[in-house]
């Protein structure tokens, strides 16, 4: 996949053995206090709607993105699913080695059930033209295709037992983003098989999550279409965006993602292996959690606000409406007030089920994110 060059501070390197340790603290962020759950269909994630980017080569972009003022919603232009075979007929049994190193036998491919905190799983296997094996879904999962699936969670994202076992599922797809745990493990005694697989989102492994999730589900040769097509549509958008966006370092748009449930008292700056760093990069933007050294998930405080500097703010929609919107963001956070990004009020939220999903719909998320941000008058 072709890509351009980075633009933001050099990284270090997590340690493999980090990743689980970033997942973990994830589930525990969401099951305290939930991702948005607009109801199924709604693209804009609680946001109060926007309009649909267009192509960012379509739109009309801005001079300097700081001489814009106010926030922005992106909205992906469509967010049909488009299959990339039409009901496919799996390859079984199969036999897996998934992302725990659990060997696991598919026989059955039926009913099948996949489960993430993003939704990411669930939209892969329609994706692959299997959406009517699908019994159930997450709360993440938000598309209009879906919409008909019973819940299998509950108080956002904690798995429910007994809504998992009525379905009787003969295949669970979903990784460690969604717990409690035990559910899991009560599953596999259950004698459903269960595949793990890896929890980490990025741009970076895309490609590998659509092979494991195709694999599982005996459609190989429709995972390499489909991961093939995916990697295509994010090349050319990350290419339109290296041709708006600036390539000197100094005029890059400051820029930090910040997870807030209000409701909660949450306050999070997300940094290198939470899959807001790879997002960063691809848009074009200055990754300033790798100028401070931010790994993982932290508590953004005064002083780290202060530090940063931001030009931009990224968010969840549904954390921007937990607070009521810019003004209350900036209520709870008044450090912000002494940022360019406060001052300008200069904030992009997107739906909370796509923002940081990196599945088959990332180049349209990509590009309703850069329209936002380097042509809001296209949207606004």
């Amino acid at each position: 996949m072709a890509t351009r060059p980075s633009r933001s501070p050099r990284r270090r390197g997590l340690p493999a053995a980090v990743l689980p340790v970033i997942a973990l603290l994830l589930l525990a962020l969401v099951s305290a206090c939930g991702l948005n759950a607009p109801g199924a269909g709604d693209d804009h994630g609680g946001a109060g709607g926007g309009t649909p980017a267009p192509a960012l080569a379509d739109a009309e972009v801005l001079d300097d993105p700081r001489s814009w003022d106010g926030a922005t919603t992106a909205v992906v232009s469509s967010a049909e699913v488009d299959p990339v075979a039409d009901a496919p007929e799996p390859r079984l049994p199969v036999t897996v080695t998934d992302a725990q190193g659990t060997e696991v036998e598919v026989a059955d491919v039926s009913r099948v059930l996949a489960l993430d905190v993003y939704g990411t799983l669930s939209r892969t296997v329609f994706e692959l033209g299997l959406g009517d094996r699908l019994v159930g879904r997450d709360i993440s999962t938000q598309f209009d295709e879906a919409a008909d699936l019973p819940l299998v969670t509950h108080n956002g994202h904690d798995l429910s037992a007994e809504a998992i076992l009525a379905l009787d599922p003969t295949l669970i797809l979903t990784d460690t983003s969604l717990g409690p745990w035990d559910v899991i493990l009560q599953m596999r005694d259950a004698d459903i098989p269960v595949v793990v697989v890896d929890s980490h989102r990025g741009l970076d492994n895309i490609t590998r999550l659509t092979r494991e999730v195709a694999t599982a589900l005996g459609v190989p040769d429709e995972g390499e279409i489909l991961a093939q097509r995916t990697e295509e549509q994010i090349a050319t958008t990350v290419d339109s965006i290296a041709g708006v966006a600036p390539t000197d370092l100094s005029e890059q748009l400051r820029t930090v993602f910040l997870y807030v449930r209000g409701q909660s008292g949450v306050y999070y700056m997300f940094g290198e292996g939470s899959g807001s760093d790879s997002l960063i990069d691809a848009l074009g933007l200055y990754d300033v959690a790798a100028e401070l050294e931010w790994d993982g998930m932290k508590p953004v405080t005064d002083e780290a606000i202060i530090a940063a500097q931001p030009d931009l703010i990224l968010m969840m929609s549904g954390g921007l409406d937990s607070v009521g919107g810019i003004d209350g963001l900036l209520d709870r956070l008044p450090a912000l007030a002494n940022t360019p990004a406060g001052e300008h009020q200069r904030l992009v939220d997107m739906a909370d089920a796509q923002i940081l999903g990196f599945g088959p719909q990332t180049a349209a998320v990509l590009n309703a994110l850069a329209v936002a941000i380097y042509a809001p008058e296209s949207v606004s």
